[in-house]
């Protein structure tokens, strides 16, 4: 089955959870939160759960066992904790949960990143994998990367990933 065949099975709208975390930010500072619903609802996709959460693994672990046993959410969409400091988790539970990888989404993020950016983008742990039949992906907190992430990786593929996680 061609790309093109694959792409015509894949339907929309996707049921989403948009998460923060973040020690920091709230409903007023996150804009990187903010961004990612905004481009979710301009794309036809429902974002179906939005919460900031501490950057701490229980309660990352938490959220993803929560909104995976609930039928109504088809992909997890992070924004924060992937960079390389000590208190960037994200990533580091959500790889050690997913059951099958996208290496490719990391290593053409960064690639995009670079192009924008410069060597900081090797910096990035932005990642996307499938855990239950969920789509579970990690982007920076920053609106650049959100927007960078979203409109260049995730939207035009987001309905098709969905589609292949369960068939």
């Amino acid at each position: 089955m061609s790309h093109v065949e694959h792409h015509s099975k894949a339907r929309g709208p996707v049921r989403c959870a948009a998460i923060t975390v973040s020690d920091t930010r709230t409903e007023e500072t996150d804009t990187g939160g903010r961004l990612l619903k905004e481009l979710l609802g301009a794309s036809g996709h429902a974002v179906v759960h939005y919460e900031i959460i501490r950057d701490e693994p229980e309660k990352i672990r938490d959220v993803i066992e929560t909104l995976s046993v609930t039928t109504d959410c088809q992909a997890i969409i992070f924004t924060g904790g992937t960079g390389i400091s000590k208190r960037d988790r994200t990533f580091d539970v959500v790889d050690s949960m997913v059951e099958k990888r996208i290496p490719g989404f990391g290593e053409i993020f960064r690639y995009l990143s670079f192009q924008e950016i410069g060597s900081a983008a090797i910096l990035s742990r932005a990642g996307a994998g499938v855990y239950q039949g969920r789509i579970l992906v990690t982007l920076p907190g920053s609106p650049g990367g959100v927007r960078l992430g979203m409109e260049r990786l995730v939207l035009p593929e987001l309905a098709h990933m969905v589609w292949e996680a369960n068939r």
